[in-house]
């Protein structure tokens, strides 16, 4: 028998046996929104970077935070969906906009490091997608409880940083901020699998949780490899 003469069934590949029809397709809904934020971002991103029309600060976080609380505000149906799709894409493109002032610090020292942390988080974010659609159901659901606690430690390990100012200190909160997003894409993903098979089907919202994981890793991974190519230039100029 030749070893290299096997069929590969790639509908096998694709099949998730363990969630319903219904929730397949709400899973493609949650999806298609959140490729519309990713480009609604990118192009909000692109305004501060390039056009300067609008600086991303504090203002652009406010007015992120204002379209969350407006699409939380407004009841999923039908008759709204047109509406909460564009209150969707207003609070995409303030996320990016807020990425703007990261997106200069990374761009004065590498350019390239912005399209590197995007791949890198693109890979990051569909593996742990993958794991978490693959896995058995509510297998990841435990990491709940672990991933706040994470959350929490990072507020205390932040707030205390303002005041001692250590590299370390700051280090240590991106690399295990980068580590609690990763888990919280597998715990959302299986989250908004169980809220969709109860009959939760408001995909809208389901794409918020998702798209605020992909940003966090984004914008954690832009700093980590800044910080990288950083340190290493200075090596460089020292030798």
């Amino acid at each position: 028998m030749n070893m290299f003469d096997r069929n590969i069934n790639l509908d096998s590949l694709l099949k998730f046996s363990q969630i319903s029809h219904s929730t397949q397709l709400h899973l493609k809904n949650v999806y298609s929104s959140l490729a519309l934020c990713m480009f609604v971002s990118a192009a909000g991103a692109y305004v501060h970077v390039v056009t300067r029309l609008f600086q991303g600060g504090l203002l652009s976080m406010l007015g992120s935070l204002a379209m969350m609380a407006w699409l939380a505000m407004t009841p999923h149906s039908p008759q709204t969906e047109k509406k909460r799709l564009a209150i969707l894409s207003g609070f995409a493109f303030f996320t990016g906009l807020g990425l703007g002032p990261v997106m200069d610090y990374v761009i004065s020292i590498n350019p390239s490091i912005i399209v590197t942390a995007f791949l890198g988080t693109s890979v990051i974010f569909v593996c742990f997608t993958l794991s978490a659609l693959y896995a058995q159901r509510r297998s990841y659901l435990f990491l709940g409880g672990t991933l706040m606690s994470g959350l929490s430690i990072l507020l205390l390990v932040s707030f205390l940083n303002m005041f001692l100012g250590s590299v370390m200190l700051f280090k240590a909160h991106i690399y295990l901020g980068l580590a609690i997003m990763c888990g919280f894409v597998l715990f959302d993903t299986q989250l908004i699998i169980e809220k969709a098979e109860m009959g939760d089907k408001d995909y809208i919202w389901h794409s918020v949780d998702l798209f605020l994981d992909f940003i966090t890793i984004f914008r954690k991974l832009m700093v980590i490899l800044a910080m990288n190519e950083k340190q290493d230039s200075k090596k460089k100029e020292r030798k």
